[in-house]
């Protein structure tokens, strides 16, 4: 016997702000949307290599105030339709509007799904079946990181967006790659 044969679906999940688009502080306007270099590229890649590609962020602006649900909603469709002109998509959104401190009304809670905290990835595992010990956490900040590790996931941080001033927070043993392309290249040859 060669072992157990895993069950779940491999995913590799991704901060939006800073990883997969050029980090703009509370992006809701898809005029101002612009993705990091190589970006589309990088999820076709993920994508060929078998992984689902889910999309989980932190949208803190909707708790503030700053714009709406449907404005975040608004910006993953304009994504699409973006990364459908690059031959690609995302497999699911998730976000959390929620803030601790800084929220309005509803949205003014702890939660379990504001990264660091796993709540995005556990709730998109049991959606999509996926197997967190088998997917990557990749993300441009330590809470990414975090989220991952907290998750059970492989982890990795990219320079971009705020990356270069969070790699001295991580520790040891984090991959780190200069972008989300270069994550992509690295992770899918391992495969």
């Amino acid at each position: 016997m060669t072992g157990v044969e895993p069950t779940g679906k491999r995913a590799v999940f991704l901060d939006r702000d800073g990883t997969i688009n050029v980090e703009r502080e509370y992006l809701f306007r898809p005029e101002d949307f612009h993705f990091v270099p190589g970006a589309p590229e990088a999820i076709r890649l993920f994508r060929e290599a078998g992984f689902l590609v889910v999309v989980v962020t932190n949208q803190s602006g909707v708790g503030r105030g700053y714009y709406d649900e449907a404005a975040v909603q608004e910006l993953h469709r304009h994504m699409d339709s973006e990364l459908a002109v690059a031959g690609t998509a995302v497999d699911a959104y998730y976000y959390c509007p929620h803030h601790p401190t800084a929220g309005n009304g509803i949205y003014l809670m702890e939660c379990t799904c504001r990264k660091p905290l796993p709540g995005m990835l556990h709730q998109a595992a049991a959606d999509l079946q996926i197997d967190l010990s088998r997917s990557w956490m990749i993300g441009d900040k330590l809470a990414d990181v975090e989220a991952g590790q907290r998750a059970g996931c492989m982890t990795a941080l990219v320079l971009t967006g705020y990356g270069a001033q969070d790699q001295e927070l991580l520790p040891a043993g984090i991959a780190i790659y200069d972008d989300i392309l270069s994550a992509a290249r690295a992770i899918t040859a391992q495969e």
